[in-house]
């Protein structure tokens, strides 16, 4: 009989609803017999016995049905708010419509025959405080007492934000009992909303005042909930927070990262380098991506880096026939196709194994599939390696995009977008020097230069600036080093970069995509450039730690190849607006063919044999005008 018991009520979706119509049944019949005592006093007399059994079998055959159609049986009364008050408000009004009816139709049956009408309205009324409560009991029961017995184990919270997200945030917190958060109250500027209650709790003050609030409530931990603020408030609330001995900081996403606006609990996510930046991010033209993308067929190059998994996964949203992922990394490609195949089951996709400087596999690759469009993310990209390694900057980062080119031209490519970097300009590394001639070779391509018969395909450039947590970029360098224990190594303290993250660098390939008619070279409004000296320290209060007590920074000579200040344009070059007001297109020299010709040449010769440092440096140079090899590292 008990396992029969517990059978019965474990907690189904059927066994919930049919608990539901029982509850309901029970209760509408008690308020209709309540509805009758408190209209005669508490006796009821004789006559009005059959007015009392018709009332409750006609009010119970015409709310079930609207209970029903008004879902009033599916949803989850944990969460009920507001909404489902209103549902359950319009189907009891509805119920009672079709009730008075039928009262008025049957009048003259001997069963409602001369039926009190003011039990009709108290009826109305009892239903809706019978029927609610009991939905809401589970609600009030968990808020009362589920949290009374929990608090001691949480950890007490400022919620940084009182507005429609910290709501939300503070409802799911209250919510839930597994929640390790114990809210002691909200931080805003907004003087109208301080010493405002939000389900019990206190908009207290006002950010500056954060260190106050935390030494008189003893907070341990802050979230701040501001999705649609700058990232400057956001900066402002963090390091408040960390200057009155915060480590525990977690963040709402941004509105462009929550789907539909909609902020949940498992939204919360850890404070992270990207929220420091002085910069907004750039979420537009989606729907001149999608256009762009759907059903074509896009290769992408080095698709096993930082930047190429980062294109993969965009692209693989915008629904291509096929997504081909190439690159001559094995275990790379095999975790990205793996991580697009969950993500997407439904793309055709195909794993490359490929060295974009083998001219045959890469003919053989074009042929076969025939892509639309290729997005060429694959180069070494390590400035100090390449000052060492200079012939093989040359091999792969030219002739392996030459090669690539000039099969995209061979197969009718549509579009080939160039992935370029901000030290193509006025270079003074191999590296940059190499993203420079891969820019004038694109530029060429387009007008046909080094090739005789008109180009069929749109050959683009991107140049943005440093992504934030690439391969090999500043920060992972930082955080291995902090992760350590050890001290953190910077080249100057006045060194300064232009920083993006991965998906807004995403972002400005699809765009520059879609805007690229051939031989532009397409440049991202990058903001204000980082000092790398702040970022460190910004990273070492991330890690819950203090810069120069428990990591210390030291300052180190210059890099082969580094510049104290990256540059996004020549000041020759100057820029021509774009639709879109974030991306600008340079305005490049023209190229001599004839010159491109002879140098590559002399290059080919050089990387394929010696690999001569100082020859390679005085080629490139004479490709590269404003190229500043730095002598002292020969």
């Amino acid at each position: 009989m008990r396992d029969i018991f517990q059978k019965f009520f474990r907690r189904t979706p059927k066994t919930r609803m049919l608990l539901f119509i029982i509850s309901d049944v029970v209760l509408i019949s008690l308020a209709i017999y309540l509805a009758f005592l408190l209209r005669f006093d508490g006796v009821i007399p004789a006559a009005h016995f059959y007015n009392l059994q018709g009332g409750i079998i006609l009010a119970i055959i015409l709310c079930l049905p609207v209970f029903y159609f008004f879902r009033l049986y599916s949803f989850s009364w944990v969460y009920v708010s507001t909404n489902e008050l209103i549902s359950l408000f319009k189907a009891i009004t509805i119920s009672f419509s079709f009730l008075g009816a039928s009262l008025l139709i049957f009048r003259d049956q001997p069963f409602l025959e001369g039926f009190p009408r003011s039990t009709f309205i108290i009826s109305y009324f009892l239903v809706f405080i019978f029927s609610g409560g009991i939905r809401f009991s589970k609600r009030i029961y968990l808020q009362i007492f589920s949290r009374q017995r929990t608090q001691v184990n949480k950890e007490r919270t400022l919620i940084i934000g009182a507005g429609d997200a910290g709501e939300q945030i503070l409802r799911n917190i209250q919510n839930s009992s597994y929640s390790p958060y114990l809210p002691v109250g909200f931080i805003d500027d907004d003087v109208l909303k301080q010493g405002n209650l939000i389900h019990g709790i206190k908009v207290l003050a006002g950010v500056k005042d954060i260190p106050e609030i935390v030494n008189i409530h003893r907070i341990q931990r802050l979230i701040v909930a501001l999705p649609s603020a700058d990232s400057s408030t956001v900066k402002k609330a963090v390091q408040t927070g960390r200057k009155a001995g915060i480590k525990k900081i977690k963040i709402i996403p941004s509105l462009s990262e929550i789907i539909n606006g909609q902020v949940s609990f498992p939204d919360i996510r850890e404070f992270q380098i990207e929220d420091l930046l002085d910069r907004e991010p750039i979420v537009q033209g989606l729907a001149q991506i999608e256009k762009f993308i759907q059903d074509k067929a896009i290769l992408i190059t080095g698709a096993a880096g930082s930047i190429g998994s980062e294109i993969a996964r965009q692209v693989a949203k915008f629904s291509p026939s096929l997504l081909l992922l190439l690159d001559k990394d094995e275990t790379g490609i095999f975790n990205i196709s793996e991580e697009i195949a969950e993500k997407f089951p439904a793309l055709r996709v195909s794993s490359l194994i490929a060295n974009i400087q083998d001219k045959d596999r890469i003919d053989q690759t074009l042929s076969k599939f025939h892509p639309d469009i290729i997005l060429h993310a694959a180069a070494y990209k390590h400035v100090p390696l390449m000052e060492i390694h200079p012939g093989e900057a040359i091999k792969n980062n030219i002739f392996g995009t030459k090669i690539l080119a000039e099969a995209s031209l061979k197969h009718k490519i549509e579009k080939f977008i160039f992935i370029s970097t901000d030290k193509a300009v006025n270079p003074t590394s191999v590296m940059g020097a190499t993203k420079r001639v891969g820019e004038i070779m694109c530029q060429a391509l387009s007008s046909s230069m080094l090739k005789p018969g008109s180009a069929k395909t749109k050959f683009i450039s991107v140049r943005f600036g440093n992504v934030l947590d690439s391969r090999g970029s500043v920060v992972p360098i930082f955080k291995e080093q902090i992760k350590k224990g050890g001290t953190i190594q910077i080249t100057h303290p006045e060194m300064k970069r232009y920083f993006m993250t991965i998906p807004e660098a995403v972002l400005l390939v699809m765009q520059a995509g879609v805007m690229g008619q051939g031989g532009e070279v397409f440049v991202l409004d990058m903001g204000n450039p980082v000092r790398i000296l702040d970022l460190a320290k910004d990273l070492i209060r991330l890690s819950g730690l203090e810069p120069d007590r428990d990591i210390p920074i030291v300052f180190t000579r210059s890099r082969p190849g580094e510049k104290f200040f990256e540059e996004i344009l020549t000041a020759e070059e100057g820029t021509i607006a774009t639709q879109d007001q974030k991306i600008f297109m340079a305005k490049l020299p023209g190229v001599n063919k004839k010159r491109i010709r002879e140098n590559l040449e002399k290059l080919k010769k050089l990387a394929y044999s010696d690999s001569d440092r100082e020859k390679i440096k005085t080629i490139l140079k004479e490709l590269i005008p404003s190229y500043q090899p730095d002598i002292s590292q020969n």
